[in-house]
């Protein structure tokens, strides 16, 4: 099993697309009226003429430490990197020490703070930050590297041409590039677990009983029907907490966890991290199920009537149906995926 698009990304956002009518509309919509350019902002550290450029979509765990945790090795390495991004993003960059060079606009041509640049660091070349610098960079002639920063499934978006991967594992390279021969595939293992992994575990009396189902309703790989049975299910017949997933915050959401509340399910509506929460985990195919096993909580995944698909995606990573033994944490990578991702982005900077 692979990707169903490998390698045709409007099939892909078309599909995206209609997952979520509301959004579908919306985009027929945009496509009605005269599209307005994107506005990015453009920061670094340092002074020096970067070297590499990071197209980072958000701000979340997984895209900090898949993007940023190699840019800071790299400048560590002696090699300037800029960070281009989304101005709502622009706050939290500086915290981390950047300044902002200048805005920016997807219409204008190659910036001039960018003539140096040999290489990219993304996510993909799906969302608008990476889908600009990927545009800027066949023009001219950079290396891009998409780093994996999540779990894949087979509705996952198709790897840009002749790109270089940075993925989890070979059975995730092998997922993702789907049979293409144009994809240079690095497996570096994952830079999240990794530093999961650096911290001591949860000591096991210090467990709860009361288990908590990750919210995914937000998903498009399965129906929200689906996902929300699977959740309903569990909750109702295990006494689980069900915690919304950050982007349940559309109408029918909260409107989903208004009824499930008043029907007895107890709604996660805290703003504790998952890290910091000692509930045993259950979900569909969050990645918190790995991310709760290598912290020593029990951890499981469930559906009650899982298609084919997800039963591969289960066990392509090692995870646990409920009702067996807890999800084994992952193996821990002997050097930090993100400095072995910095140093063959160095050591291959003038090719």
């Amino acid at each position: 099993m692979g990707l169903k698009f490998s390698e045709d990304l409007t099939a892909w956002q078309k599909w995206a697309e209609k997952q979520n009518l509301a959004r579908y509309l919306a985009h027929r919509l945009r496509r009605k009226t005269e599209d307005r350019p994107r506005q990015f902002v453009l920061l670094r550290r340092g002074s020096d003429a970067p070297k590499i450029l990071v197209a980072l979509e958000a701000t979340s765990p997984t895209q900090i430490a898949a993007l940023l945790e190699p840019a800071k090795h790299l400048e560590e390495l002696g090699v300037p990197v800029a960070v281009v991004t989304l101005g709502e993003h622009r706050a939290f960059l500086e915290t981390r020490g950047y300044q902002i060079v200048e805005e920016i606009s997807d219409s204008e041509s190659m910036p001039v703070s960018l003539e140096e640049v040999k290489q990219v660091i993304a996510a993909g070349h799906y969302l608008p930050v990476g889908s600009w610098a990927y545009a800027l960079g066949q023009r001219r002639g950079w290396t891009f590297n998409v780093i994996q920063h999540g779990l894949n499934t087979p509705f996952a978006p198709p790897l840009p041409a002749n790109s270089r991967l940075f993925a989890f594992s070979p059975a995730d390279a092998e997922f993702w590039i789907s049979g293409r021969s144009d994809i240079q595939a690095e497996v570096v293992g994952a830079q999240i677990f990794y530093e999961a992994l650096q911290k001591p575990p949860v000591n096991a009396s210090e467990i709860t009983e009361t288990p908590i189902f990750l919210g995914q309703m937000h998903g498009a790989e399965l129906s929200r029907a689906s996902f929300a049975r699977a959740s309903y299910k569990f909750c109702q017949n295990h006494g689980a907490i069900y915690r919304p997933h950050p982007s349940e915050k559309d109408k029918l959401s909260t409107m989903t966890h208004k009824l499930w509340a008043k029907r007895g399910v107890t709604i996660d509506s805290s703003k504790t991290p998952l890290n910091e929460l000692n509930n045993p985990v259950v979900s569909v195919f969050s990645t918190g199920v790995l991310e709760a096993a290598i912290r020593g909580i029990p951890a499981w995944v469930y559906h009650p009537n899982p298609p084919e698909w997800l039963l591969e995606f289960w066990n392509r990573y090692g995870l646990s149906q409920w009702g067996s033994e807890p999800t084994a944490p992952p193996l821990a990578p002997e050097t930090e995926p993100a400095q072995k991702i910095a140093r063959i982005i160095a050591d291959t900077l003038e090719n």
